[in-house]
């Protein structure tokens, strides 16, 4: 017996030192298989066993325990469950709600945002979640697309919405702000009908008809042409990104630090989605502040965070205090972390377990870094790729497509070589697309990928695999960069410049500046006959039409854009020549906000910007 043991651990030493990673991926793969094997039950259940009634089960195992601290309130579990359904209750009265409807939200991080979902997961109904950012014409486009036939909007937002409010009546849309009292004609107060609802649980029956491919959210994304596009997240996909935490190694007694937009599926799927998963405690911020986020973090006794690359870059860059490790988040999870930023954040705040990851709003797959290699979005392994068939392809950067053979297929890379990622659809993953843009869909579909017949998911994305087997992602293809933690889609931000005084042509595309995370949008434009650039008036334009991180920071003027044979816009040679004054001739201007305008962008400014001091 003594031999058998010594000879056991002799065998997995050596394995370990062969396969180092071989402990870790069989974990993982457990992970994996068994939340598989529970959300297999949930879909088969009748009737379907929903995100809102794992909630029901926490409020009905844990009524007390505090479900989402807020400033400096705390609400438990059984006040969430009284307070979403007073509001549905509220919604079925005066809105009309029938199974099956939409409601869309806008609104900014507070917990009225997560019981208003509740409430409408609890009578059958989805929500699209409008970025409170948007204004105009992006505005009523999210809304349209939705499908949605009510809206309720924050107090604090009601002016945007006065300024579609015309449009908005135009359609039959029921208006409701979040106040006591509204005098404005067209819209509706709502938290006084909430006061006077009741709280007693609603039947299972108002959501009988609810299966797992029923849409439970819609969440927008830029993707990489045009206006936002609404992401189809039905039960199924919800579920499934609500289990992430689980596969993190998030436990019941964490608390989760939410600071990220809940209108983003980083901060409501994977975040209020895996709190409910876990039967977590939510700690909710209203926004990111580096300045208030540890001291929030001590204040709350947070254990795990969420971030994306650009918070966890401030975070780095403030100010060092004797506290810096005096706190308890044990694990970080998100996506888009520099390697060196990962190695700042580890040595500066404490072994913080960082759970890197890949995976879009509408698209089959993600990746987790499970093995915490240092820049990896994940690692490859067999199992995954059986239950989510994927690969990495060459990609023609100038013509915009995969590379074919002369079969007409598309072609694998090597190891070490980037490609673009294409998951396939299958009987058992859907691709569910956008709401009501069925062109949009489409787009996103490659076929006949290694054998006629077959559908692939064009994720735009580009990887790298490397002989250990983790992945690393490179950089995105088409008209979409990222800047502040967000999407930007060059189309939808040119399209609106083309509208400013005297711009008659915009070519948008991002460009990298030292010190920040994704890049920085710049515009090259041309001038309408006899016109001269109004940098006031297009400081005006863009403010007004564009959320911040939309914004064009630079303007590049030239007499005539570059077009290819099928008058595509050029951007490799824009992109690679930046911003730099001492390269180009154009005239050259940057947005600045202390003097709200566009100034001449000089060799002083163009300096000031490399050395930080000139703040995009």
């Amino acid at each position: 017996m003594f031999w058998f043991v010594v000879s056991a651990v002799l065998i997995l030493l050596a394995l370990r030192l062969r396969y180092p990673y071989v402990i870790a991926d069989v974990k993982h793969n457990f992970l994996v298989a068994r939340n598989m094997y529970r959300t297999t039950k949930y879909f088969k259940a009748k009737p379907f066993y929903t995100l809102v009634d794992r909630f029901s089960d926490s409020v009905q195992k844990n009524p007390d325990k505090a479900f989402i601290r807020f400033q400096d309130e705390t609400h438990s579990y059984a006040e969430s469950d009284k307070r979403s359904n007073k509001i549905a209750r509220s919604l079925l009265k005066h809105a009309g709600l029938h199974e099956g409807d939409t409601v869309a939200l806008l609104l900014g991080n507070e917990p009225m945002f997560l019981w208003i979902w509740l409430a409408l997961a609890k009578i059958g109904c989805a929500a699209a979640l409008l970025n409170h950012n948007i204004r105009s014409k992006s505005l009523l486009h999210c809304f349209a697309c939705s499908g949605a036939n009510v809206l309720i909007a924050g107090a604090e937002l009601q002016d945007a919405i006065e300024e579609v409010l015309p449009a908005l009546r135009e359609q039959g849309v029921s208006v409701y702000i979040l106040t006591e009292h509204v005098t404005t004609e067209g819209m509706e107060s709502f938290t006084d009908k909430i006061a006077q609802a009741s709280d007693e649980p609603l039947p299972a029956e108002l959501r009988s008809n609810i299966t797992p491919s029923s849409p439970a959210v819609y969440i927008y994304t830029s993707g990489t042409t045009g206006l936002p596009k609404a992401a189809v997240v039905a039960h199924r996909r919800l579920w499934a990104t609500s289990c992430f935490f689980s596969l993190c190694g998030v436990k019941c007694d964490d608390v989760v630090y939410i600071c990220l937009p809940l209108y983003h599926s980083a901060g409501f799927a994977v975040g209020f989605g895996g709190a409910i998963e876990r039967g977590s405690t939510i700690v909710l911020k209203n926004k990111f502040s580096s300045s208030q986020f540890w001291d929030d973090c001590r204040k709350y006794n947070v254990t795990v965070i969420q971030y994306i690359g650009e918070t966890m870059r401030y975070l780095c860059n403030t100010p060092k205090r004797v506290s810096d490790q005096v706190h308890n988040v044990r694990m970080a999870i998100g996506n888009g972390i520099r390697p060196e930023v990962w190695r700042t954040f580890i040595s500066r705040f404490g072994n913080v377990a960082i759970k890197e990851f890949y995976g879009s709003t509408e698209g089959t797959l993600g990746f987790l870094n499970y093995a915490g290699r240092i820049g990896a979005v994940g690692r490859i392994n067999l199992f995954h790729k059986t239950i989510l068939p994927y690969a990495l392809v060459k990609f023609d950067q100038e013509r915009e497509e995969p590379v074919r053979n002369a079969e007409g297929f598309c072609i694998e890379v090597a190891k070490g070589e980037t490609g673009l990622l294409v998951s396939k659809i299958t009987q058992k993953v859907q691709f569910a697309g956008y709401a009501r843009d069925p062109k949009q869909t489409e787009k996103k579909k490659l076929y006949n990928v290694f054998e006629k017949g077959d559908v692939y998911v064009n994720t735009g994305d580009l990887f790298r695999i490397d002989h250990e087997n983790f992945i690393y992602f490179q950089d995105r293809v088409g008209d979409t960069f990222r800047w502040k933690g967000e999407n930007v889609s060059t189309n939808e931000v040119s399209d609106l410049l083309t509208m400013a005084a005297g711009v008659k042509e915009a070519n948008v595309y991002g460009v990298t500046v030292p010190g920040y995370e994704g890049k920085t949008g710049m515009a090259t434009i041309t001038l309408k006959k006899d016109h001269r650039f109004k940098p006031e008036a297009v400081f005006s334009h863009v403010t007004s039409y564009l959320p911040s991180y939309a914004r064009p920071r630079f303007i590049r003027i030239q007499d005539c854009l570059a077009v290819t044979s099928t008058f595509k816009q050029l951007k490799g040679t824009l992109v690679e020549e930046g911003f730099n004054p001492a390269v180009i001739t154009d005239p050259l201007f940057v947005l600045d906000e202390t003097v709200k305008s566009y100034r001449p962008l000089t060799r002083d400014t163009h300096q000031s910007i490399l050395d930080g001091h000139f703040r995009l």
